[in-house]
């Protein structure tokens, strides 16, 4: 039920208990670091909004009325449950400046949220202050999106893209996807790469429904395609990106993957990245939260601003 507007603030409590303790407006307003002018004219306006006499004024220092003796109880028991919750949210800010819950897409959690995590650790202990805990679910951009809607998660990391409803968010970091075969696959030999339609027909390894990878695929297939293209079945529907690209090197098919993800085989020839000319395989990569524009003030806004 809402409170009336007859209902005054904590701190017109607190000057009628001062006035309860100590008998008088200036010994209160000594209590409380206020002059007796401001402590008058506070017991006077909350008397005028309640409607209810509270103090009787004399030479002699100040009286609580009948009525003001029951207040002050009421005050009394009030403000040692606001001093409660007081404490309960400064611990809980405690807590969330020293420990936060991520939730983060597979690729972010397995190639970016290590190094930022130990940077994080660093810098904290150069600043001689304790480092926030992090404790990082590692999952696909889906269910990071729905843990930080639910709650479960303070921060989430994805790849997926499009419009997020009712989160906001932030692109801390870039990336590449590619088109990966081993050596000796057909296309591995052709200088001009593929064509997105032949992609789009070609059975892949790929990563389950909800992927941030697999959603940036198709999501570049329509972009040159039309949104009614028909990727063909997957060769194989795999949860991990270490499972797709040892699928790939098995000889199952090619993927397209994060070039986070397979940079050194890459580098040392054991997969080769054939060329999608038409595609844009470029994507964002993004912290996502709920809340106002502003990250959430503790080890979530620690972490964001350290990341950049």
């Amino acid at each position: 039920m809402a409170l009336s507007s007859r209902m005054p603030e904590l701190s017109a409590f607190e000057v009628l208990l001062a006035i309860a303790q100590t008998g008088s407006l200036g010994a209160a307003g000594k209590q409380l670091g206020l002059t007796q002018q401001a402590v008058s004219a506070r017991l006077s306006a909350m008397e005028a909004q309640i409607g209810v006499r509270l103090a009787v004024r004399t030479a002699r220092g100040s009286r609580l009325t009948s009525a003001g003796a029951v207040v002050t109880e009421w005050a009394d028991q009030l403000l040692d449950v606001a001093a409660q919750v007081d404490a309960g949210l400064a611990s809980l800010r405690t807590e969330s400046r020293q420990k936060m819950k991520v939730a983060a897409s597979l690729t972010i959690a397995e190639q970016l949220m290590p190094r930022w995590i130990v940077s994080l650790q660093a810098s904290a202990t150069r600043a001689g202050r304790a480092a926030p805990e992090v404790v990082l679910t590692a999952t696909n951009s889906e269910q990071a999106i729905s843990s930080v809607r639910d709650g479960s998660a303070d921060l989430g990391f994805i790849e997926s893209p499009g419009v997020l409803s009712g989160i906001r968010s932030r692109v801390v970091a870039h990336d590449d996807l590619v088109v990966i075969v081993p050596p000796g696959h057909k296309w591995a030999r052709r200088a001009k790469g593929v064509s997105a339609a032949e992609l789009s027909g070609t059975p892949l390894v790929v990563r389950e429904l909800g992927s941030g990878t697999r959603d940036s695929l198709t999501a570049a297939l329509r972009a040159v395609l039309g949104h009614d293209v028909q990727e063909a079945h997957p060769v194989l529907e795999l949860s991990s990106s270490v499972a797709v690209r040892g699928a790939v090197l098995a000889g199952a098919g090619p993927a397209v993957m994060s070039r986070l993800a397979v940079a050194d085989d890459l580098a040392v020839g054991r997969l080769r990245r054939v060329v999608v000319p038409e595609l844009d395989l470029h994507r964002d990569l993004r912290a996502i939260w709920t809340g106002g524009r502003t990250p959430p003030a503790g080890a979530v806004r620690d972490l964001l601003s350290h990341i950049g």
